[in-house]
């Protein structure tokens, strides 16, 4: 039972009430959820944040005054009453609510503010459109849902600071205004009003920071704080998102892996009741290997089945001149249309197929789709798929990292749109030893997989001087993500601490030493005095309360979300601002022409 403090309008919630509470006095207040008028007796639910009662008016307990008042009143207005507690008669009991056994039967009656008809209503059942409920966000926020959504927010940033706490972490703010730092995505930009033509950058993430606290000798960092990317939202993405940074000195991948691991199972232990259990380890290349995503959902099958040796003895093109083929077997395929399949094609092509070619399994023999030009290896097709009568096999031949990627979301479109049941509700794993650098063929150089200043397993320091692209390729680093789902529910890695390291990375990724002291100066002087082993992790806390929920937008689990296109309809930002204001940041908005003769797009300069 939830405890509040008594105040002037109330003594209790109106979820509180039991069947013990039967002949207190008590003050309740609350909004009108729904009303009945019965005549002689009206009955009234009110409604707070944590739950319902039910009120009964009539003109013998308070008045005809007050009566004729509740008659009056409609949905959303605020009242506060006093009354007291009766027990209902057993056949009226209502066991959908934790105070179904109880009434208040009211004497006094105080209308504290009135509404009109509100847009919607905080019924969980009524469709309302997103725009809408965001545009109405504070009538949004009373719904049952959203209620117990940002109850569970709260529970489990509780959770976080008391079980980091406990081990010896100390919260560290960080700067909300820093400068601009390449770190992956487009910086929100601040003009800095004192310093003409100069801008603040909001932060991406505390990065940098955080490994300046480890080397000022903080040891056990952590922090919920929010963080800024100027890219395209997208369900599980905002420009503006909370995450639970922490980092810690003197520890390796494994010390950094068990702490999040008894966080992680604590939530879920504590918000849902559910025990996690040891979370196992996958590398990256097994993810990829059979599930074609670095964030495999595991949950089901459909792994990824390298043929490409028997695909290369065919005499079909699309596969004998394929780097790389694989397929997976959809269970009960076979039932899907050839629209259906045809649909699945165009699909694919988002992701940079050509194409997906299908075939089916019936009688124990493939038919339609591309089975005529499979005769040659059917049999062992079949044997090495343990493809059976009613299923689909999907190929994917290309280079293998768009085979990767299209059977990756493949498997995972099939799994939501065939309604397969999943093995168990929650599947947790580590996905490590991630390639330390990508080889990008346009700038002709390597790029970081993770950030420039993630180290390399211990194993690989060698590899740092080698001529061979294909070896430097080969180096594994020290990052990791936590992945629930199919979902990434965080991920970081262990720091260079050492300048010599960190300076053949520099040289490795084609940034020159003027580069690193311009965009990194900061940071690497402050190594340069002494930095322990270091390392840590983040985790996005909007995605994790999404799983905790089961919602699958991240808009329905921050209390002011913005829409696709990144604008808050409540409040309508982003705006225009005055010539004041603009003049005083020594800024000036002009109209330069864009690809249409007739639109122009407002710039700042």
């Amino acid at each position: 039972m939830s405890e509040y403090i008594q105040t002037r309008y109330r003594t209790h919630t109106c979820g509180q009430l039991r069947a013990g509470d039967v002949g207190q006095s008590v003050k309740l207040a609350g909004w009108v959820h729904s009303y009945r008028d019965h005549g002689g007796l009206v009955f009234i639910d009110l409604r707070d944040r944590d739950g319902l009662t039910q009120l009964v008016f009539d003109a013998d307990n308070c008045g005809a005054e007050a009566l004729e008042k509740a008659r009056h009143m409609r949905a959303e207005w605020v009242i506060s009453i006093s009354g007291s507690v009766v027990a209902r008669e057993p056949k009226l009991i209502n066991p959908k609510l934790a105070t179904g056994e109880v009434e208040v039967q009211v004497k006094s009656l105080d209308v504290l503010s009135e509404s009109p008809t509100p847009p919607f209503t905080t019924d969980a059942h009524e469709t309302v459109s997103e725009e809408r409920r965001m545009t109405y966000r504070y009538l949004d926020l009373r719904r049952a849902e959203m209620q117990e959504t940002l109850k569970t927010r709260y529970k489990v940033t509780k959770l976080m600071r008391d079980h980091l706490g406990d081990m010896g972490f100390w919260e560290i703010e960080t700067p909300m205004l820093t400068r601009s730092t390449p770190e992956g995505a487009r910086d929100f930009l601040v003009p800095a009003r004192l310093a003409a033509g100069s801008f603040y950058a909001l932060p991406q993430s505390p990065q940098l920071f955080k490994q300046i606290l480890m080397v000022g000798g903080c040891d056990k960092y952590m922090q919920i704080v929010r963080c800024f990317r100027d890219e395209d939202p997208r369900a599980d993405r905002q420009a503006e998102f909370t995450q639970l940074d922490l980092e810690m000195s003197f520890i390796d991948q494994a010390d950094i892996v068990g702490i999040v691991e008894t966080l992680v199972q604590r939530i879920w232990k504590d918000v849902l009741g559910y025990e996690i259990g040891a979370i196992p380890l996958m590398t990256y290349d097994v993810a990829m290997r059979d599930y074609g995503s670095d964030r495999p959902d595991t949950r089901f099958g459909m792994k990824l089945i390298d043929i490409t040796d028997l695909a290369h003895t065919t005499d079909f093109g699309v596969f004998k001149n394929a780097e790389q083929v694989k397929c997976i077997v959809v269970p009960g395929g076979a039932a899907m249309t050839r629209k259906e399949t045809d649909a699945l094609a165009e699909w694919s092509k988002t992701y940079g197929a050509k194409g997906l070619a299908v075939t089916k399994i019936v009688g124990g023999k493939l038919d339609t789709g591309i089975a005529k030009f499979l005769g040659s290896i059917e049999a062992a097709l079949l044997e090495r798929t343990g493809a059976k009568d009613g299923d689909l096999l999907a190929f994917g031949a290309d280079k293998s990292k768009i085979v990767h990627k299209v059977l990756g979301e493949l498997r995972q479109k099939m799994f939501k749109d065939l309604k397969m049941k999943p093995s168990r509700e929650f599947e947790f794993l580590w996905v490590i030893d991630f390639p330390m650098f990508e080889y990008d063929d346009e700038q002709k150089r390597f790029v970081a997989i993770h950030h420039p200043f993630t180290t390399c397993k211990d194993e690989d320091v060698q590899h740092f001087d080698s001529t061979d692209l294909a070896t430097v390729a080969g180096m594994k680093s020290k990052a990791y993500d936590i992945v629930c789902n199919g979902y990434e529910l965080g991920g970081g890695s262990i720091r260079i601490h050492n300048m010599d390291v960190q300076q053949k990375v520099f040289k490795l990724l084609g940034i020159t030493p003027e580069q690193q002291t311009g965009k990194f100066g900061f940071l690497l002087e402050a190594l340069s005095y002494g930095a322990p082993p270091h390392g840590g992790l983040a985790i996005g806390v909007d995605r994790l309360v999404m799983m905790l929920r089961g919602i699958t937008n991240i808009r329905d689990v921050i209390a002011f979300p913005k829409t696709q296109s990144g604008a808050d309809l409540m409040c309508g930002a982003p705006a225009a601002v005055d010539d004041k204001q603009l003049k005083e940041a020594n800024i000036k908005v002009v109209q330069l022409a864009t690809a249409t003769r007739d639109q122009t797009t407002k710039h700042a300069v």
